[in-house]
This record gives structure tokens, sequence and C-alpha cells, in this order.
């Protein structure tokens, strides 16, 4: 068959495949690389994620120093406390040097700086210092914040806190923030976290949101969607968490006084929604209230 007889090279003639198939090497190549960039990236962006919010990576002494006294990244001084409470418990006396700096941060204007001070200055009920710092803590404007110095100060073996862990065993009411109508956004039953949104206060010259400030659950609004209200006035009730019931029912075990068995006897009779250990704990917990209170003939 002669050259003229030769197919086209819309037909797929010899000589014109290198210069067409050449493209597609790099194309190919292009493809992979790009899979792999991506497939890559599904693995590092996590582990960097993971990486920027574990509080259990080691910091050197250095790097402990710097991170407590960034105040930009409020993160980076919780790591901080995450470290130095590590140190703590294995009985690191190295940690002492930056016991100063704990009790200034229970100052500082972040709650939930002070939130986590207060629970780590709870692991060495041998120094005064914590101890005074906690006290004051305990007239925190953050609940939490009380909470938790009330319940580190029970390390030191103090019962200054009793009101506030007690209302760990009670119904949250939650006030309104200013003057306005009041504007509902979740219903009884909703699970509610530090920083929930429940609804807002709208008025004519402000409108404020309303977030939650204990976990646990929505219980109840005391008024109606579209109720004007005033600043005060209690909007909503909410019962505490099955963590915090279980917190404040250790602390009451060691602290507790006659008058708490009170709060405590429904818990140990049961309630409905609180996981079997709750009842379990209340139970010893009364019985040690009982035990330190022993009632007179």
């Amino acid at each position: 068959m002669t050259d003229d007889t030769s197919p086209t090279p819309a037909e797929g003639s010899a000589p014109t495949p290198a210069p067409t198939a050449a493209p597609k090497a790099p194309m190919a190549a292009k493809y992979t690389y790009g899979i792999l960039i991506l497939a890559f990236s599904f693995v590092l962006m996590p582990y960097l994620l993971w990486n920027a919010t574990w509080f259990g990576k080691p910091l050197t002494d250095e790097q402990l120093t710097k991170a407590l006294n960034d105040h930009e990244h409020a993160r980076n001084i919780q790591h901080a406390f995450a470290q130095i409470e590590i140190r703590m418990e294995k009985g690191d006396p190295t940690v002492r040097q930056w016991y100063p700096q704990l009790v200034t941060l229970s100052h500082d204007p972040l709650a939930e700086i002070r939130l986590t001070d207060a629970w780590v200055m709870g692991q060495d009920p041998s120094n005064r210092d914590f101890r005074q710092a906690l006290l004051a803590l305990l007239a925190d404007s953050n609940p939490m914040v009380q909470r938790n110095a009330a319940l580190s100060l029970v390390r030191f073996r103090d019962a200054t806190g009793r009101p506030q862990i007690l209302s760990m065993l009670r119904p949250y009411a939650l006030d309104a923030p200013i003057d306005g109508v009041l504007k509902v956004r979740l219903k009884p039953g909703d699970a509610l976290n530090p920083g929930t949104m429940v609804g807002k206060i709208v008025a004519a010259a402000d409108s404020r949101e309303l977030r939650c400030e204990v976990p646990g659950t929505l219980h109840n609004w005391a008024v109606p969607d579209g109720t004007k209200v005033a600043k005060g006035d209690v909007l909503l009730y909410i019962s505490p968490s099955p963590e915090m019931v279980w917190e404040a029912l250790r602390a009451l075990y060691i602290v507790g006084a006659s008058e708490d068995g009170s709060s405590v006897a429904p818990y140990a009779r049961g309630i409905e929604g609180m996981p079997p250990q709750i009842q379990q704990q209340a139970t010893l917990t009364l019985n040690a209230i009982r035990g330190r209170n022993p009632v007179s003939n």
C-alpha cells in the first residue's frame, strides 16, 4: 500500500500520535500531583488543627513562660495552664516559679482564663496565696468561675464555697440583662452549654443576645415569647447537667453540712434523666454528711 493510501491524521495515522500523546503524560502527572497534595491536605489540616487545640503538647520552661504572657492568644495561656497542672501532678518543684503568675491571672479580664486558673490553683492546696485568690473568685461575675473556685477550695478543706456548690444541684435562673422584649430561640428540653444562645432581648436603643452561662437543660421559660421584661427579671430556668451534679456531690461528700442533706436527698432517691452513678454518689454523700453530723437524741 502506498503512502497515498495511508490513514489521514483524523483517522489516527502513525506519525501523528507522538505529538498528540506527549501532552497526556504531563497532564496525568499534574492530576496525580494534585490528588497527592489534596490527600496530604486531608491528613495535614486535621493534624494542624489538633496540634493547635491540644493542650497535652509538652512545653519547655521558656515556651511555658512565653505562653503565660501571651495575652493576645488565650489558648496559649490555657495550654500553659494545662502543662503547669501536669507538672503539679507529677510533683515537679520547678513549677513553683510560675505560681505568682497564676495568682495574677486570677484577675484576668477573660472569664475563660479565670475559669481554668481557678481549677489549676486547686492542684496545690499547700499554697496560701492560691487559697486567697480562690476565695476572691467566689465573688466572680461568671458563675462557672465561682464554681471552679468553690470546687478547688474543697482541696484546701475549705467549705467557704458551699453556697456555690449547692447551687450546682439546683436550677439556675437566667436574668434579663436589659429592658426590652423577649424573643425566644430554644425550647424546654434543649441541651445547653456555656455560650449557647437561648434567645435575645430586643429594645429600641439596644438589643442583647441571651447566652447560657452554665451547662444543663432548658427547664422552662419564666415568661412567654414576646413579653416585655425589665432588667433583672428572671427569664428562664436551667436544670443542672449530670457533670455539675457529680462534681457538687463529690465536693459535699467532703465539706457538706447537715443542712445540705435536703439538697442531696432528691438525687439519692433518683431523678429522671440522671445516670445511675449520680444516685450512687448522692447516697454516699448523704451518708457522709449524716456521719459527720449525727442527730442527737
